[in-house]
């Protein structure tokens, strides 16, 4: 069995976009009437190029890089919203991608409805759900509000309840953006532990953040990302010397 759980190997993302394209009936019609085509121009751009790297089974590592500089594109390849242009991508085990948490709820559905419907929507059986619904109710800790309708709930409940879903299901890996933001500080906490103790446990956790502190005290290893390529990739606290570098510069 391997000891990889992702291999990443010259992944680039580019999206493409349209400039001077008509954005309103009225011009639209303007150029109707004088026969005119206006197709506009298409560009690209790269959000991500060339980047190349491994984690093994069982690391906790982090990822920094400033705004923009394709951190969160590459968190949606890892967990699947985008595929990339070029490279590959390769994972071992399932992932819970604790990433816009709650963002895939249906707003007239209730939290408990959505409990479902948020397990299915990351790969586990009903039958999975069940034999954690207990535990996932406990740590959301949100009462009767599991019965109301998600979109009366606040970010903070949202958070609650889509990290207990994504915790609780026995996934593999964990790709963890900076959502702990939301939320009272006791809650936050509650997070991280539950985080490190899927971490001992044996999950692989992947750990986006801004926060240096963060990477010193939890990561054993920390890939910094800057202009869409890997800048560094190596002990964490050379890893903050780069990222603050960049950010600085």
């Amino acid at each position: 069995m391997s000891s990889i759980a992702i291999q990443v190997r010259n992944l680039s993302k580019k999206f493409s976009y349209w400039n001077d394209r008509p954005t309103s009936l009225k011009s639209l019609l303007v150029d109707a009437l004088l026969f005119r085509v206006n197709r506009g121009q298409r560009t690209q751009f790269t959000a991500l190029d060339s980047v190349t790297f491994e984690v093994k089974k069982g690391e906790f590592i982090g990822i920094m890089g400033a705004n923009g500089a394709g951190k969160s594109t590459l968190l949606k390849i890892l967990s699947g919203i985008y595929s990339p242009t070029t490279g590959s991508l390769t994972v071992e085990g399932k992932i819970a991608p604790l990433i816009e948490l709650g963002a895939g709820f249906h707003g007239e559905l209730s939290g408990y409805e959505n409990i479902f419907l948020n397990a299915a929507i990351l790969g586990f059986s009903e039958v999975e759900v069940r034999s954690k619904l207990d535990s996932i109710l406990a740590f959301a800790d949100i009462g009767d509000k599991i019965n109301m309708p998600v979109k009366k709930y606040s970010s903070g409940m949202l958070v609650r309840l889509g990290f207990s879903v994504a915790t609780h299901l026995n996934a593999s890996i964990l790709l963890v953006d900076e959502v702990l933001a939301v939320g009272d500080i006791g809650f936050q906490k509650k997070c991280l532990d539950r985080i490190k103790t899927l971490y001992q446990q044996g999950s692989t956790v992947i750990l986006v953040t801004h926060e240096p502190r963060a990477v010193l005290e939890h990561c054993s290893r920390c890939i910094v990302i800057a202009d869409r390529k890997v800048l560094f990739d190596g002990i964490p606290s050379e890893a903050v010397k780069h990222y603050e570098q960049q950010t600085k510069s």
